[in-house]
């Protein structure tokens, strides 16, 4: 396993910049995307238990105090 890594990390430290960019994006934006949606899991879940989901549901719900209308009089 090693060895084969060695293979490709010469492989693309040896090609131009433009594709070597290329192989490098197409390789980390999947790798992003994955960790990007298990940390958001994972918090999910840990703020679940902590409880800080329900604590912002109740802000949320809690009726918004509305200004008082201004009425327009005829003149």
């Amino acid at each position: 396993m090693a060895g084969w890594w060695d293979g490709v990390e010469l492989w693309v430290a040896g090609l131009p910049f433009v594709p070597q960019f290329a192989v490098v994006l197409a390789a980390m934006v999947p790798v992003c995307f994955g960790l990007a949606y298990v940390l958001d899991r994972v918090l999910r879940i840990a703020l679940h238990l902590l409880g800080r989901d329900r604590a912002v549901a109740r802000e949320v719900a809690a009726p918004v105090a509305q200004s008082p209308r201004i009425r327009k009089e005829a003149a």
